[in-house]
């Protein structure tokens, strides 16, 4: 029956019969009623139906009067409806939660009745290839970020020049000639010692020094040597 059918059957039974009460004094739902009991209704409010005399809540959700768009779900409410939000590991729901899920979402799959995420790091599948990356897993998804000391170029992830220079030990970037200049000054300490021992009569050492010196001796004319013999050949 439409609403100004019984808009009119109303004002006739009002008509006829005075006693019948309009809105005020109603049950819960009713519009129009013959009396305040729940089963003396007589029109109802919108979302409810009349069924013997009595105002019963309309479920939208089992019927076409409630819509809800893709992977929200019904969720039936006194008198009306509301669509809410399927849970993110759905895709598409029948109601709340990872085990009302009509397909799961990707990054999910199917687990105990239930979508659980995937952690893609514990896959067979290598996630984040390529060196010093590294897996981490977050719900329905990764992320490959580069290892502590890395950043991301364009070829991978590259060492951080702060992290490169870090392990570098203290004569790491000495140049050739302060190392000459640092074996003269220890071979100089090293025959000075000896020489003031050998001052003392001992004859251990005054051969030890007579060796040192000569061993010096050969060194360095040897490198004498080369340095002339380098320098003919570059003036050619």
């Amino acid at each position: 029956m439409s609403r100004s059918q019984w808009f009119f059957l109303s004002a006739v039974l009002c008509l006829a019969h005075p006693e019948l009460i309009l809105g005020q004094n109603c049950s819960e739902n009713c519009k129009a009623c013959g009396g305040a009991e729940k089963d003396q209704c007589l029109q109802c409010h919108a979302g409810f139906s009349l069924h013997d005399n009595m105002c019963v809540d309309i479920d939208e959700c089992g019927t076409e009067l409630g819509y809800c768009s893709h992977n929200t779900y019904c969720l039936n409410t006194h008198g009306s409806y509301q669509c809410r939000a399927c849970d993110k590991a759905c895709s598409g729901c029948m109601g709340g939660g990872p085990a009302r899920c009509r397909k799961c979402a990707p990054g999910y799959r199917s687990s105990a009745m239930k979508c659980l995420d995937i952690d893609e790091c514990g896959e067979e599948t290598l996630a984040c290839p390529g060196l010093n990356v590294i897996c981490v897993n977050t719900e329905g998804s990764f992320h490959c970020p580069c290892a502590e000391g890395y950043t991301r170029k364009s070829t991978g992830c590259e060492r951080d020049q702060a992290a490169a220079g870090e392990g570098t030990g203290i004569f790491d970037n000495i140049q050739d000639d302060e190392i000459e200049v640092l074996q003269q000054m220890f071979f100089g300490v090293v025959l000075c010692a000896l020489a003031t021992l050998a001052a003392k009569g001992d004859l251990v050492f005054t051969s030890i020094f007579m060796g040192a010196v000569a061993a010096m001796f050969g060194y360095w004319l040897s490198d004498k040597t080369d340095r002339v013999m380098d320098t003919l050949i570059r003036g050619r």
